[in-house]
């Protein structure tokens, strides 16, 4: 931290944070470092299939949502998806192939459960907001008009169903309500998880209470982020300031060929491990 932060009277500068960088620095304070202080950054590791098919579904979404409203029809969402689409981290084209399919099922069923009138007050819309010690901000997957207030939508791919526990726990969805209710200056409460596979929404409602707790664990680990990078500019082990902390998750890390830690902590997983079953 400069001199000039610790000066008395001078305003403490804001710490800019995203739920992404608050979340790595929670999971592993040794990807935080990897992911966001080293320069050149350590090369990551191969590309996950389960990524691929996240990334092709929402690019697919935005992209129906940009379309005049008369094109708006699950045929045009499966074109979207297969113009989307990448193979990378699949174990081979013919694995790729059958997800590709399979994704577009999900997509089109979905999207004939939509009104497409009912227009989004946005799409993949970045917010923000300012607590006392954050400058947090946001990219939100869909945000919704329903009656006075507006509601956080994020789109969901993976194999688990979504439940509302997890809504309710979400760092991210409680920092997009904060930054929906600055950038658009509506009423903002309810936040939803849309499970694509296997098309259930999970949703809570947020109170005052609820999103201050989250701001609070948001402003801890801003602080403890604070207090590593500063122990390492004074001059302490970079290791030793953001130390690794191993774990299953050191499996599937984008920074295991850089980590020996995570190498020694577990055998690496394929690709394409986080797919569900295939039928």
């Amino acid at each position: 931290m400069s001199a000039q932060l610790e000066m008395p009277g001078m305003p403490r500068r804001l710490f800019p944070a995203t739920p992404s960088k608050l979340a790595t620095f929670a999971d592993c304070p040794r990807r935080y470092r990897f992911a966001y202080l080293d320069r050149p950054q350590p090369p990551k590791g191969p590309a996950w299939a389960h990524n691929s098919v996240g990334a092709a579904v929402h690019a697919a979404l935005r992209a129906w949502w940009d379309l005049p409203v008369e094109r708006r029809t699950p045929a045009a969402a499966r074109q979207l998806l297969h113009a989307a689409w990448s193979t990378h981290g699949f174990r081979d084209e013919e694995q790729a192939a059958r997800w590709r399919v399979r994704a577009a099922g999900w997509l089109t069923e979905y999207v004939a459960g939509l009104d497409p009138a009912d227009e989004p007050a946005g799409t993949e819309r970045t917010v923000g907001t300012t607590t006392g010690r954050l400058a947090l901000s946001g990219r939100v997957d869909r945000i919704d008009r329903r009656g006075d207030e507006l509601v956080v939508v994020d789109y969901k791919t993976g194999r688990s169903v979504c439940t509302d526990d997890e809504a309710r726990g979400s760092p991210a969805l409680a920092a997009y309500v904060l930054g929906v209710r600055r950038t658009l200056r509506r009423p903002c409460r309810r936040v939803e998880l849309h499970h694509l596979p296997s098309g259930t929404v999970a949703a809570f409602e947020h109170t005052e209470r609820s999103l201050a707790n989250h701001v609070r664990r948001a402003e801890d680990i801003a602080e403890d982020i604070e207090r590593a990078t500063a122990a390492m500019a004074g001059g302490e082990d970079r290791d030793t300031a953001f130390p690794a902390l191993p774990g299953a998750q050191c499996a599937w890390c984008d920074f295991r060929p850089s980590c020996p830690t995570g190498q020694a902590a577990c055998p690496p997983r394929e690709t394409w491990s986080f797919l569900a079953e295939e039928e």
